[in-house]
């Protein structure tokens, strides 16, 4: 055989996938080829590396036989894809190391790793006897099968409701590996008792809770949670709960789980029954000192409460005008001796932070221009948001602004007012573009109903130096939509706007 092969012929041979000995002769020679042989080759040793990319353990003792397992994530952005956390967000899982050994929940895949990590660790060559499924949205339960097929033996416990959510969710039966549980029902682990405790629609269907009756331990699912990264802190009262956690407490839950109140109300009941040491949330620090303060705010954000006499002023403003607006009653407010009055501009302002002032604060207002002949996009926005959590018992007042015709005010008050226990206070104050004296008369009047409304009084001063709000009659065309405000119309006059007579014209009332 010719050994003078070109180099482009070999790369011809061996793309056509013939002739491939004679190509590979050129270069020296065949490789020499090893055959498999099943009775001289020794089993492989054990995989001795990690199954995931993760660091090492990083548990801790909540008590001798109960060990926090959860990680942090510090990088999320969004929580659900909705809520700005800039703090992070933790998620929570527990292991209780008795005679047998339960996981309490896992967590999202995000961090995973960390969590396989820690529970090999804390299980320390045990093998894992029951995994308990208090909730099945997936930053808690995506780690399920992979649970399962690391221990193939683990009993599988969950509510009735979450069996169809596994199916949907991982594609197995219950049945094949574990058992539902009912309101009640217990499981004996050694020294420990625990019982299992229905919480639909907190704020899943399918939610419950286990409770150690023996150390009287909470495991809460997402009730008593919070936003926020645990940072080592693993104890709230190792942190400053009240000044730098109680705010994303409030705004987790308010937008997770405020819709339901009534049935954070239906557990608060059931909790109120039980003695109850530490609770073990799934989001945020677990609770041992101070139960009682936390508990009650979840009283008052589930029974529609307000947690603070305070206002809340809201505006949408486009050029300044509204703006201006808020900011002239806020000052009246302050001159009253309200402190803290929240403003906040609803077109900067995640909708999850005024969700959760509303919630904070028994006194609304809301400010807003007109537009497209309706409420300014972004407050409308945030007043469906309102009715979506079941907001309801607030105490309301209402500032509108047009530069021809405004309308927002009767398009708020009508969405508010189909809200439950919501009461306007005062009368709403109507602007024209900019803030003039007369309207600006209007806004201190309002600021002082409020005032008078929460039991201050109004500043003395400035209550007997601005002049009483004068009536003033509104005729509205029927045609465009643009208000005039004069007592009478005369006989020849038009509309500016679109040119029609003055019997295109409708009094308002």
């Amino acid at each position: 055989m010719n050994t003078d092969v070109s180099r482009r012929k070999f790369i011809k041979t061996v793309a056509a996938g013939a002739g491939s000995a004679a190509g590979l002769s050129v270069l020296g020679g065949m490789p020499q080829v090893f055959a498999a042989q099943a009775d001289t080759v020794s089993a492989a040793p054990a995989f001795e590396g990690k199954a995931k990319f993760a660091g090492v353990h990083n548990v801790r003792h909540i008590s001798e036989d109960l060990i926090y397992l959860g990680a942090s994530d510090s990088r999320l952005a969004l929580f659900e894809n909705v809520y700005p956390i800039p703090r992070g967000v933790s998620y929570n899982a527990y292991l209780l190391l008795d005679e047998k050994t339960v996981l309490l929940d896992t967590v999202d895949r995000s961090v995973s790793g960390q969590f396989f990590e820690n529970l090999a660790y804390a299980l320390n060559g045990r093998p894992l006897d029951y995994l308990i499924v208090n909730h099945m949205e997936p930053d808690h339960a995506s780690a399920i099968s992979e649970v399962l097929v690391r221990w193939p033996n683990v009993q599988l416990i969950c509510s009735r409701a979450a069996e169809a959510m596994i199916r949907q969710f991982f594609g197995f039966e219950v049945s094949a590996h574990g058992r539902t549980v009912q309101e009640g029902d217990q499981l004996v682990t050694g020294r420990h008792t625990l019982q299992f405790v229905m919480a639909p629609m907190v704020h899943w269907p399918e939610v419950m809770m286990t409770y150690d009756i023996t150390d009287q331990v909470l495991f809460s699912a997402d009730a008593f949670g919070t936003f926020g990264a645990l940072n080592g802190n693993l104890f709230a009262d190792e942190v400053n709960f009240e000044s730098e956690w109680l705010p994303d407490a409030r705004r987790y839950y308010t937008n997770i789980v405020g819709k339901y109140g009534p049935q954070v109300q239906d557990v608060l009941k059931k909790a109120a029954g039980i003695p109850i040491k530490t609770i073990c949330p799934l989001h945020g620090p677990v609770w041992r000192d101070n139960l009682g303060w936390f508990i009650d705010r979840y009283d008052k954000w589930s029974r529609y409460a307000p947690e603070e006499e305070a206002v809340m002023v809201v505006y949408g403003s486009v050029y300044g005008g509204t703006e201006n607006a808020a900011k002239v009653l806020a000052t009246r407010l302050s001159e009253g001796g309200l402190r803290n009055v929240a403003v906040y501009d609803v077109s900067k302002t995640h909708v999850s932070e005024l969700i959760a002032e509303t919630f904070r604060c028994s006194h609304l207002v809301l400010a807003s221009i007109t537009y497209n002949m309706d409420i300014f996009t972004p407050m409308k926005s945030f007043i469906g948001d309102l009715a979506a959590h079941n907001q309801q018992n607030r105490r309301f007042a209402l500032i509108e602004n047009g530069s021809w015709s405004p309308v927002s005010g009767a398009r708020m008050a009508e969405a508010l007012g189909a809200m439950k226990g919501m009461t306007q206070v005062g009368p709403q104050v109507s602007i024209r573009s900019t803030t003039n004296e007369e309207s600006h008369a209007q806004l201190t009047a309002l600021a002082d109903t409020l005032l008078a409304d929460l039991g201050r009084a109004a500043p003395a001063p400035a209550a007997t130096q601005q002049p009483a709000a004068k009536a003033v009659t509104r005729w509205v065309c029927t045609v465009c939509g643009y208000i005039e405000e004069r007592d009478e119309l005369p006989e020849d006059f038009k509309c500016p706007v679109c040119g029609v007579s003055r019997d295109k014209f409708k009094k308002m009332e």
